[in-house]
């Protein structure tokens, strides 16, 4: 009876280890285990752990490698696995399964080993380069130079990939300019195959770079240097991928403001991206006032340039429509050469002046003087642009871009279901946000003037400030 009450704390000391070792457990934790992708980004294994349904109180984790690979969870990211923003040791965003993997094992026969969790990562030491470190990069050669940025072409040393480097520098009196802090705050959180993917940011005491993956041109370049207007299959690409970035932000109550084909890259297979959101803004709340000192003058809509503030994703679309044009006719649809009265006079001529009848509300706007614009009759758009003309339902789709009174404007969703876009093969509407137009068998870019794409040389993207096209 004695030995029976002597061993009885021992007994109850061991049970209380083993609850304790059971509660652990069962509080959620996660096992991550890392590994190089093809591309040399780390790819993530999650496996969340809890105690639920377990038998027994001698439950303890296995090791990586045996856990059967139906209890595990696997995240891939495209392109990039790692969030920038958040510390770069190893450059891992932890993340939440929501099936809960029981994990048995038998405990060591002695019983006394403790249980190990083995933890699976790429070699490394501490002199390798690393994400968000400066000396990770190689500078190749200058891109562009602008008034607080300038771009490089880049290589990794992290993966050997290129990139582009776009250099910011901070005034100590001025701090960091917020177009910056916007435009990283915003791409980080934005993965799309057409918008620019934001690698990586570095920042010191004299410079804040945003590392972006490398685009080869932009769709200014390209249409410079094919003039006269392009292929109309490749406008029809170019412009499903433009609608699709677009519709992927809006659909975020992102607006881009800058919409222009400076800020439009293209890559050498013809992928199209949005670039430069250092004028967008995340719009939540609808009744929320603006700067009207937004968009380039040429892409500018006739509600912002006659002093709206209020204004929602109808403000890009007007933009899409004017480089909708341009791809077709080769010039710029709108290219007012003196001021804005100038410019609102050219809308006008093509799309009628605007009263109350055909435009509500525009008497309120602040700069809208009904005596100061000749009164213009609206027209068919292909009495000013013939090219619309030559492809089916490219009027149509121009005219429901180019509307005066922003409510009338197609919006991106919409626009993607035009039957402009109807011989396009179907599976182009399935894709994943992260899965290129070209990945669908028979979509390719149709040569330009019997040359085929090329890969031009120096450019000016990737900024504010960096173009020298001034409009």
């Amino acid at each position: 009876m004695c030995d029976l009450l002597d061993s009885q704390p021992a007994a109850e000391k061991k049970l209380s280890r083993m609850k304790k070792l059971r509660r652990t457990l069962s509080e959620s934790f996660g096992r991550i285990a890392l590994k190089k992708d093809d591309n040399g980004f780390d790819e993530i294994c999650v496996t969340k752990m809890s105690t639920r349904n377990c038998q027994g109180l001698d439950s303890v984790i296995k090791p990586l490698d045996t856990i059967p690979e139906d209890k595990k969870v696997r995240v891939q990211r495209t392109q990039s696995t790692f969030d920038p923003f958040e510390k770069p040791n190893n450059q891992v965003k932890r993340v939440h399964s929501e099936n809960n993997a029981c994990i048995n094992s038998k405990t060591s026969s002695t019983g006394k080993e403790s249980p190990k969790i083995r933890r699976h990562s790429s070699p490394s030491s501490p002199t390798s380069p690393k994400f968000g470190k400066a000396d990770s990069y190689e500078k190749l050669e200058k891109l562009g130079e602008g008034s607080y940025a300038t771009v490089y072409k880049g290589k990794s040393k992290v993966n050997g990939k290129l990139v582009a480097l776009k250099v910011i520098r901070l005034q100590e009196e001025e701090g960091t300019p917020f177009t910056a802090i916007r435009e990283a705050s915003l791409l980080k959180g934005l993965k799309h195959a057409n918008i620019v993917l934001l690698h990586d940011i570095i920042h010191t005491k004299e410079t804040l770079t945003l590392v972006f993956e490398f685009v080869h041109t932009d769709l200014c370049q390209y249409m410079d240097k094919h003039p006269g207007g392009l292929h109309p299959d490749n406008v029809k690409l170019f412009l499903f991928q433009l609608l699709r970035g677009l519709s992927y932000i809006h659909q975020r109550y992102i607006l881009h403001r800058d919409l222009k084909p400076q800020n439009l890259l293209i890559s050498d297979t013809g992928e199209l991206k949005l670039a430069d959101f250092g004028l967008a803004r995340a719009k939540s709340v609808p009744s929320h006032t603006y700067s009207n000192e937004v968009v380039t003058l040429w892409y500018r809509p006739p509600d912002v340039l006659l002093g709206s503030t209020e204004y929602s994703t109808c403000l890009d679309m007007w933009g899409v429509g004017c480089i909708f044009v341009e791809m077709i006719q080769g010039v710029a649809a709108f290219p007012g050469m003196k001021d804005i009265q100038d410019q609102l006079e050219r809308i006008f001529l093509v799309l009628g002046t605007p009263n109350e009848d055909t435009w509500p509300g525009v008497h309120s706007l602040p700069h809208f003087k009904p005596e100061r614009f000749t009164q213009y009759s609206a027209k068919n758009l292909r009495q000013a642009w013939n090219k619309l003309s030559y492809v089916n339902h490219a009027e149509d789709l121009a005219s429901k871009l180019l509307q005066c009174f922003p409510k009338n404007r197609l919006s991106a969703q919409a626009a993607l279901s035009h039957e402009y876009f109807s011989d396009l093969p179907p599976r182009l509407w399935e894709l994943t946000d992260m899965s290129s137009v070209f990945s669908v068998s028979n979509v390719r870019l149709q040569p330009e003037d019997g040359e085929g794409m090329k890969v031009f040389g120096k450019n000016n993207i990737y900024g504010k400030g960096l173009s020298n096209i001034k409009h």
